[in-house]
């Protein structure tokens, strides 16, 4: 690998004097309020925080303003089941390197299903690039899993959001190692995750979204690390706290 290929996206630049009303969805979201540019690591790039921080619409801002797909896929999934994403994208500078990637994805939890039924409608499962086998006829940790281990090529810019709510803590691992591969073959990644699991990759920076905005933190002081590492290391006591509270 090239280090010299990567970043293919190098940074994001909020266009703020394009922005009429801060008050207006997204705007008011602290995370985009407080926002003048995010730049990203070369490897992997992970946005955490709690939920309704506004992890997912910046990151599905940044997967259109890169022609990807808001409900997911690669930039060949052209269907919308509903205009529900937010007009982020138009706002967004995206600072990119000379180089290009050959391959892309967007993995989004949420209307993953929408994709799969899709690709059902329109392309024979055999060569849907997903393991010879309908997204629909594998179960949800399986279909999350073959996209990462199957569909994505490598030399690729992907962005995924909550990859890791259909896979068990051993398939998270089995997909920190293969997200490391494909870092290892000229790959990019922007994660937005609550596993700490998938955190745990060295070779990555880390954004807190909160109400304060964004800031970079390490792993060791996200509240996913913490609030696990506290847990599994006192559970009994965190279950009286929680059961008599």
């Amino acid at each position: 690998m090239d280090l010299r290929d990567k970043p293919y996206l190098k940074e994001i630049r909020l266009k703020r004097e394009l922005v009429t009303d801060f008050a207006q969805f997204p705007f008011c979201v602290p995370a985009v309020k407080e926002l003048d540019s995010l730049q990203f690591h070369p490897d992997v790039t992970f946005f955490v925080g709690e939920n309704g921080a506004g992890k997912s619409t910046v990151i599905e801002a940044i997967a259109v303003a890169m022609d990807l797909n808001p409900e997911g896929g690669n930039k060949n999934t052209g269907f919308s089941t509903e205009t529900t994403h937010s007009k982020l994208d138009g706002f967004i500078k995206t600072i990119k390197s000379f180089k290009k990637p050959t391959d892309y994805y967007f993995l989004r939890a949420e209307s993953f299903y929408n994709v799969a039924t899709y690709l059902d409608k329109l392309i024979p499962p055999p060569i849907q690039g997903y393991g010879g086998k309908s997204l629909h006829k594998q179960s949800h940790g399986e279909s999350f899993f073959s996209t990462i281990t199957n569909k994505l090529k490598g030399n690729g810019f992907y962005v995924m959001d909550e990859p890791e709510a259909a896979l068990s803590p051993a398939r998270q691992m089995a997909a920190l190692s293969a997200i490391h591969q494909l870092v290892e073959n000229s790959s990019q990644f922007i994660i937005a995750t609550h596993s700490p699991i998938l955190l745990a990759y060295p070779r990555a920076r880390i954004y807190q979204f909160s109400e304060k905005g964004i800031t970079e933190v390490s792993y060791e002081e996200t509240d996913h690390y913490e609030i696990t590492k506290n847990f599994l290391n006192r559970h009994e006591q965190m279950m009286k706290i929680l059961m008599e509270g």
